[in-house]
């Protein structure tokens, strides 16, 4: 008995050994990976890396990660012209079956999955939002985007008859889409100016915009957006996407 309670002892240490050096040798390879991340996509701030999955070790030995959870507060993401600039807040990705070489100088996830959020003040710059002439003596800009309630955006019109600014700026509920990278947005309706019969091509042309948004990290690409309260919720997928390398 005595020996018995010997060799338990000295398994629960070795265990708890393991347990040690197994979180240990993960919180290494997080920031590895973290760092990694921020040099390859050129990031202001290092990115929140999390490895899922015990023990880390014995995924280690196959060479094989099952999942990696990659947080990213603000990504400033291509806008489609090589110059500007959109904000992408909250990133989050889940990287599934990743593949690293031993040094960590490269890894590429096999799938991922994720959200992140367009701010409504954001997506605005993509807006008309310098007054625009739509009919002879009329001119209307978008001043606001707001959550229109039922997966629609509010866009907010202010608009100028004769030289006379109306005393309330209209507005209208619009749909928002992605198609192949751009984000699309379309009023359900048309809004009035003041009574003013205007075409409707030149109503969209202040109401209806799009944001082609490039360069994701790792080549991820948008999937699907919703309008909610604080801006353009956005799901993203890929698959082979490099985290690294």
């Amino acid at each position: 008995m005595r020996a018995l309670r010997i060799l338990l002892i000295v398994v629960v240490i070795l265990g708890g050994l393991f347990v040690i050096a197994d979180r240990v040798a993960v919180n290494f390879a997080e920031g590895e990976a973290a760092d990694r991340l921020k040099t390859t996509e050129n990031l202001s701030a290092t990115p929140d890396v999390s490895i899922k999955g015990f023990p880390f070790l014995t995924q280690v030995v196959g060479g094989s990660l099952d999942d990696i959870e990659v947080g990213i507060t603000n990504y400033e993401a291509a806008a489609g012209n090589g110059a500007e600039k959109i904000r992408i807040d909250d990133l989050r990705a889940d990287m599934r079956g990743v593949e690293f070489s031993g040094d960590y100088s490269s890894a590429t996830a096999t799938s991922a999955t994720g959200t992140a959020t367009i701010a409504y003040d954001e997506l605005l710059k993509t807006a008309k939002s310098e007054p625009t002439q739509v009919a002879p003596g009329v001119t209307a800009n978008v001043v606001g985007l707001s959550d229109g309630g039922n997966g629609k955006i509010k866009v907010t019109v202010e608009a100028t008859v004769l030289g006379t600014k109306l005393p309330e700026p209209v507005s209208v509920l619009s749909s928002v889409t992605v198609t192949d990278g751009t984000v699309r947005v379309k009023a359900d309706g048309l809004p009035k100016f003041g009574g003013v019969e205007i075409a409707e091509s030149r109503v969209r042309a202040i109401t209806d915009f799009q944001q082609k948004i490039d360069g994701l990290p790792g080549g991820i690409e948008l999937d699907k957006v919703q309008a909610a309260p604080n801006g353009v919720e956005i799901t993203v997928k890929g698959s082979n996407v490099r985290l690294a390398g």
